[in-house]
């Protein structure tokens, strides 16, 4: 296999990470084309710890950045300096990173995934809990603001904000949940449910398929015997 493209994603990215905090990484790689005809497909993802790596085969990064999967996506969206590896076919992702958006999946996902941290804080109860729980629901709650801002920006813009330009309010929002103030994240979730519903997005209904079909053969193409990878 090649990897694409790969960079730090998750708390470090977003400027939340504290000294106990784990470096995220998410890439992208092609697998040998001629794997695919075979009886056993290639993994489509491959998960390690320590360090904590997740890379997605080609398609699957594709199918999970269609859907609006909001780790997914951030790959394309990092700062410069964030990125590890970045290829030809990565740069070329890179540049065709609108491709992948639409209003409606944008939306549903954000909201999504953030309403899975609020469910995770209910389970929670009031706060007179272990500190290893409370240190997880303050983690959950930052969560959830985090994704609620990425996904309004993301849908009134186009553009997907990665490093936070006020990581302390996260942090003290956590701090707060875990405190017991499950009604500020109720809110927040609600506030961002109306946004959604009022803020008029330039984002199309649905991704843009040509050009991403295009990226992918491409890829299949270089990764033939005899193909020129970048």
């Amino acid at each position: 296999m090649q990897v694409l493209l790969e960079g730090i994603v998750g708390s470090v990215a977003y400027g939340l990470a504290g000294p106990g905090s784990d470096v995220d990484r998410v890439g992208v790689f092609a697998a040998p084309t001629v794997a695919f005809h075979g009886l056993h497909r290639p993994k489509e993802s491959i998960v390690t710890t320590a360090p904590d790596v997740t890379l997605h085969e080609a398609a699957k990064w594709c199918r999970l950045a269609m859907s609006g999967n909001p780790t997914a996506s951030e790959l394309v969206w990092l700062p410069d300096d964030l990125y590890l590896t970045r290829t030809r076919f990565g740069d070329e992702l890179i540049g065709i990173r609108t491709a992948f958006l639409s209003a409606p999946r944008v939306r549903d996902a954000y909201l999504g995934y953030a309403g899975q941290q609020f469910r995770k804080l209910v389970s929670r109860g009031d706060g007179t809990f272990s500190s290893d729980t409370r240190r997880r629901t303050a983690k959950h709650a930052r969560h959830l603001a985090r994704l609620l801002h990425q996904g309004r920006v993301l849908y009134a813009s186009g553009v997907l904000p990665i490093r936070l330009a006020d990581p302390g309010w996260f942090l003290d929002f956590g701090e707060q949940v875990a405190d017991g103030d499950l009604a500020r994240a109720q809110v927040l979730l609600a506030d961002a449910e109306a946004d959604f519903a009022r803020i008029r997005t330039p984002l199309p209904q649905r991704p843009d398929e040509p050009t991403i079909e295009r990226w992918l053969l491409a890829v299949r193409a270089a990764h033939l015997p005899g193909g020129v990878r970048g």
